[in-house]
């Protein structure tokens, strides 16, 4: 689409100290080059860049004023860039879709099949952990709730070669430390 209108203007990712006020830009704005949402691990923030000039994705790991290191460069050709994010701890790149599933492209190949209400939240421990949002007792050729509706969300934990290993009722949350519950 950006293409088609003669290329994206580029954004700009910057990082905010609260404590002193600094404000750091890993790099320059760039045309055609766009950020991720980034992912603090292990005292590092952790972002995506897309450069469509070079076709390439690149994970950056990165400290303020002391690291910026590339982590893995993959080719544009070789990821599907809808939902292209990154999760975990250890980080993982990740697409998801409902049409072309789940994907992992780093540190391993992983993919598997998801339902269109499915979404990865999280891998940890060689488990794919997924939230499925359910609705019962919807009348779609009316298109509203019966008395009978029901809402509700369902976690799903897969193996990396898609088993479904447990399922149970409710949310996935991260705490302030990190640490993950089912609420």
């Amino acid at each position: 689409m950006w293409a088609e209108q003669g290329g994206y203007r580029g954004s700009e990712l910057l990082f905010y100290d609260f404590h002193t006020g600094n404000v750091y830009k890993p790099f320059d704005k760039k045309r055609n080059t766009v950020y991720g949402a980034p992912v603090y691990v292990e005292k590092f923030l952790y972002f995506l860049q897309g450069d469509y000039d070079s076709k390439k994705v690149t994970l950056y790991r990165y400290m303020p004023e002391k690291i910026l290191e590339k982590v893995v460069q993959l080719n544009m050709e070789d990821v599907n860039l809808y939902n292209l994010i990154i999760i975990g701890n250890p980080l993982y790149i990740i697409s998801q879709e409902a049409e072309d599933g789940f994907r992992c492209y780093y540190p391993d190949k992983i993919s598997f099949p998801l339902k269109e209400q499915q979404s990865v939240i999280l891998i940890e421990d060689g488990k794919v952990y997924i939230e499925e949002w359910v609705e019962e007792g919807w009348d779609v050729a009316a298109g509203r709730a019966t008395d009978q509706y029901k809402y509700y969300n369902r976690i799903i934990i897969k193996d990396f070669a898609g088993n479904t290993i447990s399922e149970e009722l409710g949310c996935l949350n991260q705490s302030a430390d990190g640490d993950w519950w089912i609420s």
